[in-house]
């Protein structure tokens, strides 16, 4: 068993120190009537022993230290408690000047093991992460220290909310980003002041394109997404020089052609080109990193739908054929094995014409499916979902993406009527944890409501702090969104402030644990009739808040499923501090992402999709669900069963499969999740054994985009523990 300091150095348990502490608080009692027995401290020690054993993870520094006041004030022994409580004080007073520093020193020798498992894309071995991390500790040390409420502070220490990305909260920067690209690459841009002008090519659309995403990736620290659509018109654009030089050369020669053959030379040359503008598209954004030390988190969008003609659309099927094409084959690792890269995530739509076979573009579902098979994209978004759950002020459906993982903006119509998705934002998250405001109340539901009430008003001024930081920005701070069309065409010095209202943007309040809350409130899963009813009043009652909000301030506060990764484990520490070991609610090391059916829960891919389809349908500002799924490559027929499923049941779903490989013997299966000597999980592969993080290479879906550098204790848990949907 491991303990993590408070540096964040995970070391091994030394129980002597336990002992030592515990003998020094006891000599410190004059009366000798007052102290424990020697026999007294050993059983102290076994009973803390065993309670840290019983967590099944790696234990804090503090959670031991709590454990031992509570065995001392059960052994009756109050003066050695008080003594021992005291000497905890005086060192933390002591601690409280150094602590960033300690925490900056551990991750520079890389022995930080919080901030190893903390983001599953982001290694902390390489110095332009750590870097980041530095900023970051710096950016958390100052939003304590001045920026943050005391109450806010402390609810998000104890785990009762999340105030997300503290460590950029420092400086006026926002979540995500539903990027603008037409605007970008039909009007020009200037990128790193230099003029960026329309491009003559689709390979140059796609060079600019990524430009254009490793810039905006710098300047705000969520997900990002641009649509395919927006490069489309480019291919058409170099059709025409394409066939220009074909003629040419033929003229050159002399040689007569007819028009299907001068066709025919130029679609196989254009179809080379779009190879290639994918291909850079795709090699660019994994080998990119950005100033946060990471790959972009991008997304495209890929909607025929959207097209603004046949010829665009049959244009925008050949980039998204070439698309699936190259994620199927995938990257090559060091190794010059191909594996999954996590980045570009992809987003399918699925509408009439793809949907059944026969129809014109059903050849690219049947691509998706084997795409998703093998590497786990593309994610489906149903148009028949979505344009009836989007519906704007004019009483029109709309299909647009989502903001990277899932962030999703809410319907808006623009100051000419016309609807408005690309070039919008999201201010920021704050997450409360459902969990804790049931176990605050015990199983008394009036009072679950007025706990409720409050942390609601606790998480709205934390929201409040968000958008006020970003109130006054100048558009100076960062060119590429605001001045140069990925968000805005903006003046030099003028504010974004006029953005941040009247649901331009969104703002959101994210919600975490609703399986375990419905289960400790009814003793019903989510899955039973009186638990479904029990967490759609839940999700209702979250609503009735954020729109109270949005009409007295009109900042648009939409409700989210948030994507817990770390959080996932900070919040049942939290709890398991706060409240022990509750069965079914607190005694897993992860609480349950947003609405989900718990990952240990039987259930099949088909109602699983069926009722949380009505939770997603309350969750305005962001939203997935998913099925977890075998080895899918040899039956593409049942991954095209689930789509046609989703299709007309879900807006929003995605398929889990595992796709792993393992350096030392080559092997191509999936890397297994085993506890090793000190009760922590490990990843290690089943044919050769290897148990080096270095030396393989896993991707696992868990926060709505793929993970590949590994996740804490209690997201391994989480992936060790889900149950298979068909």
């Amino acid at each position: 068993m491991n303990v993590i300091k408070r540096s964040g150095k995970e070391v091994s348990f030394d129980e002597s120190k336990i002992y030592n502490a515990i003998v020094k608080a006891n000599e410190s009692i004059d009366e000798k009537s007052e102290r424990l027995s020697s026999q007294s401290i050993d059983l102290i020690v076994e009973d803390v022993l065993k309670k840290c054993q019983d967590l099944g993870r790696a234990v804090g520094v503090e959670e031991i230290q709590d454990f031992v006041e509570e065995e001392i004030f059960q052994k009756g022994a109050f003066k050695v408690a008080k003594s021992y409580i005291t000497y905890r004080y005086k060192h933390q007073l002591l601690r409280q000047s150094n602590t960033t520093d300690d925490y900056i020193l551990s991750l520079l020798e890389g022995d930080n093991e919080e901030v190893k498992q903390e983001n599953s894309n982001k290694n902390p071995s390489v110095v332009s992460v750590q870097r980041d991390y530095m900023a970051g500790e710096v950016s958390k040390d100052i939003t304590n220290r001045f920026l943050l409420p005391e109450d806010i502070q402390e609810a998000h220490k104890n785990g009762l909310i999340h105030f997300h990305d503290a460590d950029y909260f420092a400086q006026h920067m926002h979540n995500c980003d539903l990027v603008n690209l037409e605007d970008m690459l039909q009007n020009g841009t200037v990128i790193s002041q230099t003029l960026i002008e329309k491009p003559h090519s689709f390979s140059t659309a796609c060079n600019i394109a990524t430009q254009i995403i490793a810039q905006v990736a710098s300047s705000q620290y969520g997900g990002q997404s641009i649509s395919l659509t927006h490069l489309a018109p480019f291919v058409d654009v170099s059709r025409q020089k394409i066939k220009k030089e074909v003629i040419a050369e033929f003229e050159k020669l002399n040689i007569h052609v007819t028009d299907e053959q001068v066709k025919e030379i130029v679609e196989d040359r254009l179809r080379n080109e779009v190879t290639r503008g994918v291909q850079t598209i795709q090699y660019q954004v994994v080998t990119l990193m950005t100033t946060n030390g990471q790959a972009p988190f991008i997304t495209e969008f890929m909607y025929l739908n959207e097209a603004k003609n046949e010829q665009e659309k049959a244009d925008l099927a050949l980039i998204i054929e070439e698309t699936l094409k190259q994620r199927i084959k995938g990257t090559k690792n060091e190794k010059g094995v191909y594996i999954t890269p996590a980045f570009p995530k992809i987003i399918y739509v699925l509408e009439p014409d793809n949907i059944e076979e026969g129809q014109p573009y059903y050849y690219l579902t049947e691509l998706a499916a084997k795409c998703t098979a093998k590497r786990m994209v593309p994610d489906y978004i149903s148009e028949k979902i979505m344009l009836r759950d989007k519906v704007d002020k004019n009483g029109n459906g709309n299909c647009y993406t989502c903001m990277g993982c899932r962030s999703f903006l809410t319907p808006y119509v623009d100051e000419n009527g016309k609807p408005k998705y690309y070039g919008r934002f999201n201010q920021g998250v704050v997450t409360v944890n459902l969990v804790d405001i049931a176990c605050t109340a015990g199983k008394d539901m009036d009072n679950f409501w007025k706990v409720f009430d409050e942390r609601m008003e606790l998480c709205h001024r934390a929201l409040r702090i968000r958008h006020e930081r970003l109130l006054g920005t100048k558009s100076d701070v960062a060119p590429i969104l605001w001045q140069y069309g990925a968000l805005a065409r903006l003046k030099k010095g003028e504010t974004i402030d006029k953005l941040l209202y009247g649901g331009y943007s969104t703002i959101s309040l994210g919600y975490a644990g609703l399986w375990e809350t419905v289960y400790y409130l009814t003793g019903k899963k989510l899955t039973e009739p009186e638990g479904e009813a029990m967490g759609l009043k839940i999700m209702e009652k979250l609503n009735e808040y954020t729109g109270k909000w949005k009409a007295a301030e009109h900042i648009d506060y939409s409700l989210y499923g948030t994507p817990l990764e770390s959080t996932t484990y900070k919040f049942s520490k939290a709890l398991q501090k706060r409240f022990g070991i509750i069965e079914g609610v607190t005694d897993k090391n992860y609480i349950t992402n947003s609405y989900h059916v718990h990952v240990t829960e039987d259930i099949d891919a088909f109602h699983k999709l069926a009722l949380e389809s009505k939770f997603q349908k309350l969750s305005p500002g962001g939203a997935i669900s998913y099925v977890e799924v075998p080895n899918m490559q040899g039956n593409i027929p049942a991954v095209l069963q689930v789509i046609k499923f989703i299709y007309n049941n879900i807006m929003y779903a995605e398929l889990n499969t595992k796709s792993d490989y393992c350096q030392v013997c080559g092997y191509d299966g999936e890397i297994k999740i085993v506890t090793d000597n000190n009760d922590k999980l490990v990843w290690e592969c089943p044919n050769c054994h290897n148990r080096d993080q270095s030396k393989m290479n896993v991707a696992r879906r868990t926060c709505g985009y793929i993970g590949s550098q590994y996740w804490n204790q209690g997201r391994t848990q989480e992936i060790k523990e889900r149950k298979l949907h068909l």
